[in-house]
C-alpha cells in the first residue's frame, strides 16, 4: 500500500482482497492497517464504498461476533445476506454461522 493512500483507501485495498465465500471484521482490518481502535472507521469507510469506481465487497465485512450489522446499508431488504448466501456462507438472523471457519484474518493472510 502506498504511503500517500487515506485511510478509506487503505481499507477498500484489503477489502477488496477477502476472497470469495469468506468474511472478515471490521476490527480485523484496523488492525492489519495498524490502528486496532479504528473499528468504526472501517465501518464509516464500507458504509461509502459504493461511491467507489471500482467494486468493494462491503458485504464480507462483518463484526467480531458475525453479525451483518452493515446490513441496512445495503439496497433491498435482506441485500447484504443474499450475496453472503449466494457465497455459500450461511447466515441464521442475520449472524453469519461458523464464523471461525469462513473468517480470514489479514493479518495472517496478508503476511
Amino acid at each position: 500500500m502506498k504511503e500517500s493512500d487515506n485511510f478509506f483507501d487503505k481499507v477498500y485495498k484489503v477489502a477488496r482482497l477477502i476472497p470469495h465465500g469468506r468474511v472478515t471484521s471490521y476490527g480485523a482490518i484496523a488492525t492489519y492497517l495498524g490502528a486496532a481502535k479504528s473499528a468504526r472507521m472501517v465501518g464509516w469507510a464500507m458504509n461509502n464504498s459504493h461511491n467507489q469506481k471500482k467494486e468493494v465487497p462491503a458485504h464480507r465485512v462483518v463484526n467480531k461476533k458475525g453479525l451483518l450489522t452493515g446490513k441496512h446499508h445495503f439496497d433491498g431488504t435482506n441485500l447484504m445476506q443474499q450475496l453472503l448466501e449466494s457465497e455459500g456462507i450461511v447466515v441464521v438472523e442475520n449472524q453469519i454461522q461458523d464464523l471461525e471457519t469462513v473468517f480470514w484474518n489479514p493479518m495472517e493472510e496478508l503476511s
